[in-house]
């Protein structure tokens, strides 16, 4: 059969090359000979920079400005090919291996593949779709986090709705880090695909790298003519083919049945089926969810053991995130009656979810649900938090980041969740009301993300509902409010002594002068992390209270500072033994020979001093 297929094809090829250059056709021979992809025709390759940024999971900049956000990342670059930090690139909110040590930092979850590297994305629109040929990325500061370049089958400017949507993996690798935070033009060897895109996907990961990671631009090239790519091509399985049919689940060993035995025999497995059935869960327990799947169609055996709810107490779909549909939660469902932590961050985009498929999957199996991870789901509407308010009591873990198009009303029913800890609403458009409302009838938040909410008007009274109803506070981050005051900032510390994390970077209404900083070190004995980023006023009356008040500091962003000296900054390396992380980028006072110094001091502290040239 192999090879009447291939004499096909090559027949197939033979009568297109006629329309060709002889050139052309001895290409595609040969490539087809050598078992590579052939192109036929040679069409003239199109370059094209990015039209516009369409999705991403976080960035650095505020929501209501050009700097530091992934909204640079469109057109032609700004930047390149100088280096260093600049306000006109696209940077995302975090770095390093530092957010994963804060106590705030959810708990990983089992079964995650270890090809899947990805912690952020961003998603891009190009004029024209073509076949691509090449991907280019400008990197202008501390580049390597590209983990993954993927492309859509699906036009985002069409005006008609996407029938199927299909992503097809370009390139993809590990986190790297270089060996210099130098610009680079970034362009990997991609695969070929079977169908033209103009929207492309670009996953990352920055733990490794020392600092944030800035991009300027991106090139799409790629040719309007549809290239001819290799007959065979071996078959994905997909995640949402889980279902098991009980004709393919027979036994193995049949043959080996006792001669003469009447009684209906079960097959022998050999000295498997003879291991106690915890030990065989264990073993399974490090399968990969698609793994465990085709795993459950092999036999009946392990099949029993693949379904075992006790496989599915924790459960991430967030690798899966391109091909999982309503579908795929429906084969799932009979599985997860002891389900305890879902993550579903990604996932459900251009109506790969509906609300009816998440709906069903919520109200049958919320009942025992901790902790549910919805990260830039934007499938998600009123009706699905509505179903989660009244599917999953017992809730304690939510993570709504980057859903910004959530209506405000939708959160509301957030307040039905009594039982919350950690609330994460990272850029959404939550406003005032259904915030002090949340506060009001979840007493037991522990960790509260609100960073770059720019919609709650007065921050004051939210610092203020916190101190009065949330006084076993752990983390809180406060990314770039707008209106924050001493007077809030004053009434939070007070109440909420039990803070180890606060995050008041880029909140400019804040002033040493008023004695805030000092006190909030005064008042918060437990800090482990403070982030003051972009605050000009910080002084050194400030990190003598902190060297002074909490010895148990270990990270400290004071990025932007003017008044502050190398020498408080030595007394507050001399009194925290634990620092880890001190950034001191763009402080006038510090100069790089100091950072050096301080560096040689304390090796076990990572001093940040970012650059520009």
């Amino acid at each position: 059969m192999l090879t009447l297929l291939s004499m096909f094809y090559y027949i197939c090829l033979r009568r297109r090359s006629r329309s060709g250059t002889r050139g052309e056709a001895l290409t595609s021979r040969r490539a087809v000979e050598s078992g590579q992809r052939a192109v036929l025709p040679v069409s003239v390759e199109v370059e094209q920079y990015a039209k516009e940024v369409l999705d991403f999971s976080s960035h650095y900049g505020s929501e209501n400005s050009m700097s530091y956000t992934m909204w640079n990342l469109a057109g032609v670059p700004n930047v390149y090919p100088s280096s260093g930090d600049f306000t006109q690139t696209a940077v995302f909110r975090a770095y390093g291996k530092w957010w994963e040590q804060c106590a705030s930092a959810p708990l990983p979850f089992r079964r995650t593949p270890d090809t899947f590297h990805s912690l952020d994305y961003i998603e891009l629109g190009f004029e024209e779709p073509v076949y691509p040929t090449a991907v280019e990325v400008f990197e202008t500061y501390y580049p390597g986090a590209i983990v993954q370049i993927l492309a859509c089958s699906h036009n985002p400017f069409s005006q008609n709705p996407p029938a199927d949507v299909r992503w097809e993996v370009l390139w993809s690798g590990e986190p790297t880090k270089a060996l210099t935070p130098q610009a680079r033009q970034f362009s990997p060897r991609i695969k070929h695909i079977n169908f033209p895109t103009n929207l492309l996907r670009l996953e990352v990961n920055s733990s490794l790298l020392d600092y944030y990671t800035e991009l300027d631009a991106v090139i799409l090239r790629g040719v309007k003519e549809r290239p001819m790519l290799a007959l065979y091509k071996m078959p994905l399985i997909d995640i949402s083919d889980l279902s098991d049919s009980e004709d393919e689940l027979s036994d193995v060993g049949g043959p080996f049945l006792r001669a003469g035995d009447d009684k209906q025999q079960r097959s022998a497995n050999g000295y498997f089926d003879k291991l106690p059935y915890e030990l065989i869960q264990l073993i399974l327990s490090h399968l990969t969810l698609p793994d465990l799947c085709r795993l459950a169609q092999s036999c009946k055996l392990l099949h029993q053991h693949c379904c075992d709810p006790l496989q599915y107490t924790q459960l991430s779909l967030q690798p899966y995130w391109a091909r999982l549909s309503d579908a795929s939660l429906g084969h799932l469902q009979s599985r997860c009656s002891l389900l305890q932590r879902l993550n579903l961050s990604w996932t459900g985009n251009r109506g790969a979810l509906t609300l009816t498929g998440f709906s069903s999957f919520i109200k049958a199996r919320g009942l025992n649900l901790l902790c549910l991870e919805l990260a830039c789901c934007h499938f998600l509407n009123e009706p699905c938090l509505e179903v989660i308010s009244q599917s999953c009591p017992r809730l304690q873990e939510l993570n709504l980041s980057s859903c910004d198009r959530l209506h405000p009303q939708a959160f509301t029913h957030i307040s039905k969740l009594i039982q919350l800890r950690r609330l994460v609403l990272y850029r959404t458009k939550i406003e005032q009301t259904a915030i002090l409302s949340i506060l009001t009838f979840c007493p037991e938040m522990r960790h509260l993300n609100l960073g770059s909410c720019v919609r709650i008007e007065d921050y004051d009274v939210v610092a203020s509902m916190l101190a009065t109803r949330c006084r076993s506070l752990c983390s809180l981050d406060l990314w770039r409010c707008r209106n924050l005051t001493d007077r809030g900032l004053a009434e939070l510390v007070n109440g909420c002594r039990m803070l180890e994390e606060l995050d008041l970077g880029w909140c400019p209404t804040l002033q040493s002068s008023t004695g805030c900083f000092q006190q909030l070190a005064h008042s918060l004995p437990r800090l482990r992390k403070l982030f003051l980023t972009a605050n000009r006023t910080v002084c050194d009356s400030d990190i003598e209270e902190l060297a002074n008040c909490c010895p148990s500091l270990q990270h400290l962003d004071i990025l932007g500072t003017r008044l502050v000296s190398a020498a408080s900054l030595k007394k507050l390396l001399q009194s925290c033994p634990r620092l880890v992380l001190l950034d001191v980028s763009f402080c006038s006072q510090i100069e790089t020979r100091v950072v050096q110094e301080l560096s040689n001091l304390f090796p076990n502290v990572a001093i940040k001093k970012s650059f520009t040239q």
